[in-house]
């Protein structure tokens, strides 16, 4: 107990005196998963949107795959990137394999199906009255469109909030593509699981409260979002 203690308080001290290694690592983490995100995001939310909101053949398979590539094992696609990215790969020219750029595509690549999955469920529990409602009062595809994702918007922004702590915590394809490079590629998972190796406990520790709190505060953020949607449904509802 007491050697667990001593790494706790070791770690404590480097959060609290920002060490410059632990605030690159916690840095760098934040910038690739967030770029991630925002690309993930900016495809996926008008993706699920479309698939909720236009019938056209092949829909329903559509769906079943992006709900498939929610649970893509991040090994695996780490390992077609990393064949992809190589130099002797198809888009090794880029020179992108071992770079920041390698690990935020691995990121988009697993939170896209995530955001674009849970836009499209978001989208079509809307309540059909809101379409009917558009329609009624003139509006054109566009403006109907528009309404719609408004009312969906806090199921939205769970799913884009549910995409970012799947990549903030992931590690997996980012091991692969990034190679954890000091300096370079090696964010919070991949620099906790490399000083564990090490023994380095006190800075393992520090990024594994960093990323505990990331978690809390990312399921903090789901958890008010989801109580806010059920009030506003119990309202209508009265």
């Amino acid at each position: 107990m007491e050697y667990i203690a001593s790494g706790f308080y070791h770690a404590l001290q480097l959060i609290l005196k920002l060490d410059s290694e632990l605030l690159g690592i916690i840095f760098l983490s934040l910038k690739v998963s967030g770029a991630a995100l925002v690309l993930a995001a900016l495809i996926g939310i008008p993706l699920g949107a479309l698939l909720s909101l236009k019938k056209f053949p092949m829909r329903s398979a559509a769906v079943s795959l992006l709900n498939t590539f929610m649970g893509l094992p991040p090994v695996v696609v780490g390992l077609f990137l990393y064949l992809l990215l190589s130099r002797s790969g198809s888009l090794g020219f880029m020179s992108l394999l071992y770079t920041p750029y390698a690990m935020m595509i691995a990121q988009t690549v697993l939170s896209l199906p995530i955001v674009a999955s849970l836009t499209y469920a978001a989208v079509s529990s809307v309540n059909p009255v809101i379409r009917m409602a558009a329609r009624t009062l003139g509006a054109n595809n566009y403006q109907t469109a528009v309404a719609i994702i408004r009312e969906a918007r806090m199921g939205i922004m769970a799913a884009v909030i549910a995409a970012f702590g799947r990549v903030i915590a992931e590690v997996g394809a980012i091991l692969i593509v990034g190679g954890n490079i000091a300096g370079l590629t090696r964010v919070m998972t991949t620099a906790i699981a490399m000083e564990t190796d090490k023994g380095n406990f006190e800075l393992a520790l520090a990024l594994g409260i960093i990323l505990l709190s990331l978690s809390l505060l990312i399921n903090t953020a789901l958890h008010l979002i989801q109580n806010n949607k059920d009030v506003r449904s119990q309202i209508e509802g009265d």
